[in-house]
């Protein structure tokens, strides 16, 4: 950018680097909240005969005249935006447009502009568009096509991560029941707390494989895998596939070092206290992010703290549950789902009224971001926060390590 600013109030043509420079002064007063200010830059850049410049500007004015309540003028511009050649705004002014058609009540035209905009999304932003997509083909009754759009927002491609979880698990267990003339699955995976205090941290992930011997474990395993089987999906729906596997490790990890520290000496086995830390996530994030869920999300998470608080008395009237690992999970989740919100699901709060990205710069100010320069400082705290947060998780975990290493060499 160079270093004096242009001063709008000169008449003539510009040429396109003046154009440009006014159009970063512009977004800079956006970021500011000036956006009457703002406005005044971009009327002053539209007519400049690069055709995309004038574009971009119209974009920016139009999200400046949005701002000052004026979202008439604001969708008419954008429109306008659509009739000039193609550009980067053109992405941008069709999400414009889409989010208007939605607030307006108009979900066709808003179906129509979100798949034109879907056409020239770069592919970071393609799966938000299908989410949005998604839930429009669903309050328009088109279900199936809902679904297929679903499946694209979380890059579904292949078998949910929940259900290999489940196929590995089951194999393990059944496999366990049966190796006392073999290899020993057990005693190789199980929670065995002076194994644990002797270095073998592997078993604070490895116990989640294995379950009761085969007089309890039928239904040991057929209720933590049927737990695992409702909560699991839901949380890679809100998260996707990455975010779920770090969760379950986590959460695996919270529900070991619980038991480590405050069970008995009795190795533990099962996938509860991951499971547990599933709950956990469901649990905070609805109520801290409130994502839109579905018929089954919103039914599941009607009844989760119920089945908490049944499952921890069950635990602790029964005597040989190992609550202390459920606990941990469930506040190892609960603080995770706390800490991050779903990024693989719109919120109540993002789903229609985010301003638009605006695409690759292409020579043109990117101004598609409505008080970029604040928002982006803004979220940059927030995702170091959220880093500081799973960090200070992680150095809580490692700490009660030592002490359950500490109380039991």
């Amino acid at each position: 950018m160079p270093d004096q600013p242009i001063d709008p109030t000169v008449t003539g043509p510009l040429t396109a680097d003046q154009a440009r420079t006014l159009l970063d002064q512009a977004a800079e007063l956006q970021a500011g909240g000036d956006f009457a200010d703002a406005a005044v830059l971009y009327r002053r850049v539209i007519g400049q005969p690069e055709a995309a410049i004038t574009a971009a500007a119209m974009v920016g004015l139009g999200q400046a005249l949005y701002r000052m309540d004026r979202e008439d003028d604001a969708v008419s511009i954008w429109e306008d935006v659509l009739r000039l050649p193609e550009s980067p705004s053109t992405y941008t002014a069709w999400r414009e447009v889409a989010a208007a058609r939605v607030r307006s009540g108009d979900l066709r035209a808003a179906l129509t502009a979100y798949r034109e905009a879907d056409r020239r999304a770069p592919p970071a932003d393609k799966p938000e568009i299908a989410s949005r997509l998604g839930w429009l083909l669903k309050e328009t009754g088109e279900r199936r096509a809902a679904g297929r759009q679903f499946a694209r927002a979380r890059g579904n491609a292949g078998l949910p991560l929940t259900w290999v979880i489940i196929g590995v698990t089951v194999i393990v267990s059944v496999a366990a029941w049966s190796s006392s003339r073999g290899f020993d699955v057990y005693g190789a995976l199980e929670l065995d707390k002076q194994a644990v205090a002797h270095g073998e941290y592997w078993r604070l992930f490895t116990v989640t494989l294995v379950h009761a011997p085969p007089d309890f474990g039928y239904l040991h395993l057929f209720f933590n895998m049927y737990a695992l089987y409702i909560s699991g999906p839901l949380v890679e729906r809100l998260y996707g596939r990455a975010w779920f596997a770090i969760f379950y490790l986590l959460c695996a990890a919270g529900g070991s070092v619980g038991s480590f520290v405050f069970g008995g000496d009795v190795p533990s086995v099962g996938a509860s206290g991951a499971i547990f830390g599933l709950f956990g996530v469901i649990l905070a994030a609805t109520r801290i992010h409130h994502p839109v869920l579905d018929r089954q999300g919103r039914a599941l998470v009607g009844q989760l703290g119920t089945l908490i608080v049944i499952n921890l008395v069950i635990g602790f009237a029964s005597g040989f549950v190992d609550n202390a690992a459920h606990i941990g999970g469930l506040l190892t989740g609960m603080w995770l789902g706390y800490l991050i919100p779903p990024l693989a699901a719109m919120t109540l709060v993002t789903m229609w009224n985010r301003p638009a990205g605006a695409g690759p710069r292409a020579g043109v100010a990117a101004v598609g971001d409505v008080g970029g320069a604040r928002r982006t400082a803004a979220l940059g705290g927030l995702e170091a926060l959220r880093f500081l947060g799973v960090a200070a998780l992680v150095v809580v975990l490692a700490v009660g390590i030592l002490v359950g290493t500490v109380a039991r060499t």
